[in-house]
């Protein structure tokens, strides 16, 4: 199976990057938009991270 971590196209809110987490991992896209908030909440991951991979990972 040749799976891609690629930014969704139709499953986006801001980039497409948790839709696409979501598609590559075989999880619910909303799941890993309350995590990405958590994390972003509690200081385990910054904006900035996210900025970064809207621009790292490509779009479908």
């Amino acid at each position: 199976m040749n799976r891609r971590l690629l930014r969704s196209r139709t499953d986006r809110v801001i980039c497409g990057v948790c839709g696409g987490l979501a598609r590559f991992f075989g999880l619910d896209s909303s799941s890993i938009r309350i995590a990405m908030v958590l994390l972003t909440l509690l200081g385990g991951m910054s904006i900035f991270v996210y900025l970064i991979m809207c621009l790292i990972i490509p779009e479908e």
